[in-house]
């Protein structure tokens, strides 16, 4: 069950390093109540999950930009629940999200672990969709920036996972081969058949436990990587 010949292992980081879901909620629950927002919380992050996902999508498809995804996530999230919020509410909470978000640092279970069982063997990296500059503060308000050699951001590289270009970008920032590299992360179409298509290895994180294709290579929790690696 071994892989054999990886030298450089690639991770996403929101929802699978980076316990996205929980340090989201903590967030909201602080800016909201910065800012007398009086709504249930758990009513609003069940809307606004699947929302924020659908236009992490469309962003992931150069279909919006990065200003629209921040606003309307929100905004068709306060309509869903029929709270009156006007656009200078919206646009304050999409910074303050952003300022706040990285302030709570909840990893997932044996990120630590995994992560201190990988680095004598491989090298290891990241490569992310998320925005340039909450990726960094998460990467080093959470203490684990000095596992990773490199970096690679969407936003440094101009296109986003699957696009093979960020793929390539950041194999050829660290003299890494596809063959000799795998990829690890939630997202089966950003992540794995993005690494797929250019030849890397890749494994699921399927945390959700989500029914997935059984050809494709995953794990429901971090510490099952030591069979693979």
């Amino acid at each position: 069950m071994k892989i054999e010949g990886i030298k450089d292992v690639f991770f996403d980081l929101d929802h699978t390093l980076w316990d996205f879901d929980k340090n989201s909620a903590l967030t909201f629950n602080k800016i909201f109540k910065m800012h007398d927002v009086a709504v249930d919380l758990n009513e609003f992050l069940s809307h606004y999950e699947p929302i924020n996902l659908d236009y992490w999508k469309l962003y992931r498809e150069e279909k919006i930009d990065k200003e629209s995804l921040r606003y309307n996530r929100l905004n068709d999230t306060f309509k869903k629940i029929s709270y009156q919020a006007d656009s200078k509410l919206i646009n304050k909470l999409s910074i303050d999200y952003i300022t706040y978000l990285s302030s709570f640092n909840h990893l997932f279970d044996d990120t630590l672990d995994i992560l201190n069982y990988l680095k004598p063997k491989y090298q290891l990296h990241i490569i992310t969709n998320g925005f340039q500059e909450a990726q960094d503060s998460k990467l080093r308000n959470s203490n684990i920036h000095h596992f990773f050699q490199s970096v690679t951001d969407s936003e440094e590289v101009g296109v986003k996972k699957p696009n093979p270009i960020i793929f390539h970008h950041a194999l050829n920032k660290v003299n890494a081969k596809p063959e000799t590299s795998i990829m690890i992360g939630d997202n089966i179409e950003a992540d794995i058949l993005g690494a797929l298509h250019i030849g890397m290895e890749a494994i699921y994180f399927n945390y959700l436990k989500v029914c997935a294709d059984h050809k494709i290579k995953q794990i429901n929790n971090l510490n099952e990587l030591k069979l693979f690696l």
